[in-house]
């Protein structure tokens, strides 16, 4: 009878041991760990949103020249300035050759919420210039406030 009050009370101390939680130190020990690791692997995380933005950029980009250069075979010249870009979505009215929509979406705006830039003549003598200015939506800059163009 004897062994059987001991194995019962050694239960109970058992289940009491674990019934127990975490103490204050361990759990700081592991918020400081959690800490170490959010602030390690944080900038490296960030730096990667960046990047994949000007990604995102160079391939909108270039979606809209090819855009562009579809209209301009139905057409026989790319959309005039006043009209911009909304003229690969919507039927100019001066355009019966106009056999778009030639983007599926609409225009889309670029990574940072801002509009494309379409220029006609382009700056450098090229029939069309196509820009994003970047993070800082400015002229200039570099890293992910660098200018993308289609050139």
């Amino acid at each position: 009878m004897n062994s059987l009050k001991a194995k019962c009370f050694q239960s109970k101390v058992a289940k009491n041991a674990y019934s127990r939680g975490f103490t204050l130190l361990e759990l700081l020990v592991v918020m400081v760990i959690i800490g170490l690791l959010v602030g390690y692997v944080g900038p490296k995380y960030f730096a990667q949103v960046g990047k994949s933005e000007v990604k995102v950029a160079k391939a909108q980009i270039e979606s809209l020249t090819k855009a562009l250069d579809m209209y301009r075979l139905d057409v026989g010249h790319y959309p005039a300035a006043d009209l911009g870009l909304q003229a690969l979505v919507v039927k100019p009215s001066s355009e019966a050759r106009w056999a778009g929509p030639y983007l599926s979406k609409g225009v889309p705006l670029d990574p940072w919420g801002t509009p494309y830039q379409y220029r006609i003549p382009g700056a450098a003598g090229d029939e069309y210039d196509l820009i994003t200015y970047g993070k800082d939506a400015k002229a200039g800059g570099v890293g992910e406030d660098a200018d993308l163009s289609n050139h």
